[in-house]
């Protein structure tokens, strides 16, 4: 599915909203799951992003940042989710890298700050602090290669992405300065309902359900997943707006076969308050970022 919908000339063409600027790792998950000529929609927010999203005027979906494995869930986007009429139709794990970037011709020697988003800059730390430089918090990483290209500072670096330093034309001065090598980000990739092509080739899914919160219930659920041979992957609780510490879960859920899973479905439901399908696609795998 990933091939097919990286062909489509209307995602191309019409745009694919990200949170952030371009040169962001939203732009990098986003090329590496439409292709290189996809056009993004830059974002300020998330909710700006699923609001683009859901507008067949404005964009061909969208592509949302969702856990990392180091800073774990991002669960306000797991609400702006489940109020969204949004499908879940992909995803992509994206290797985080970190990389020290300059204007062309500047030497380590030269620098005197280094500017990025905060996580970034403490992503960095063990690097960073080999040197007596002045660390500048901004409010992104690609914003602020963009500002250095444009400001052409020869004594100031920005932390970004390797897409930052190609889309700016500037020097990756120092390659993978971050700390944890294994820093994963998954994005989802989000298309409307009626843009939403089935997929016969899907092994994933991902999935809000309810309770009664009677004793036993959850785990009467889990057991009847795990009974239908599905691989519960990701199971996230979250309160429920309005209720007394009463809560929802989120789960994803890998699959073999389709009909293991709608039949896991049907078999759930009479253990469940609710249930809504996010979407069901074709597990990611990791990419360089």
């Amino acid at each position: 599915m990933q091939k097919e919908i990286s062909k489509n000339k209307k995602d191309i063409k019409q745009g694919i909203a990200i949170q952030g600027y371009e040169g962001s790792f939203h732009q990098v998950a986003a090329r590496s799951f439409f292709g290189k000529e996809v056009e993004v929609i830059p974002c300020a927010n998330f909710r700006d992003l699923i609001q683009i999203a859901g507008d067949a005027s404005q964009s061909a979906g969208a592509i949302m940042a969702i856990e990392n494995s180091i800073a774990g869930s991002i669960l306000p986007n797991y609400n702006l989710l489940q109020k969204s009429k949004l499908k879940v139709v992909g995803e992509v794990y994206l290797s985080i890298s970190q990389n020290l970037l300059v204007n062309p011709g500047v030497k380590l020697e030269d620098i005197k700050e280094v500017h990025s988003h905060p996580m970034a800059i403490l992503q960095c730390l063990d690097y960073l602090e080999q040197y007596p430089w002045k660390l500048v918090e901004t409010e992104d990483t690609a914003l602020s290669a963009k500002l250095l290209h444009q400001h052409r500072s020869k004594h100031t670096a920005a932390i970004a992405s390797k897409l930052a330093a190609e889309l700016f034309k500037l020097d990756i001065i120092g390659p993978d300065i971050h700390t944890m090598k294994n820093n994963v980000t998954r994005f989802l990739v989000l298309k409307r309902t009626a843009d939403a092509v089935d997929d016969n080739k899907a092994d994933k899914a991902s999935v809000y359900f309810q309770t009664n919160h009677a004793r036993g219930a959850l785990s009467k659920v889990l057991s009847t997943i795990a009974a239908g041979g599905i691989n519960l992957s990701k199971l996230q609780s979250m309160p429920i707006p309005g209720s007394h510490f009463k809560y929802g879960f989120y789960a994803d859920m890998e699959f073999e076969k389709r009909t293991q899973f709608e039949k896991v479905m049907k078999s759930i439901a009479s253990l469940t308050n609710s249930v809504k399908i996010f979407g069901v696609y074709q597990r990611g795998k990791i990419v360089k970022g």
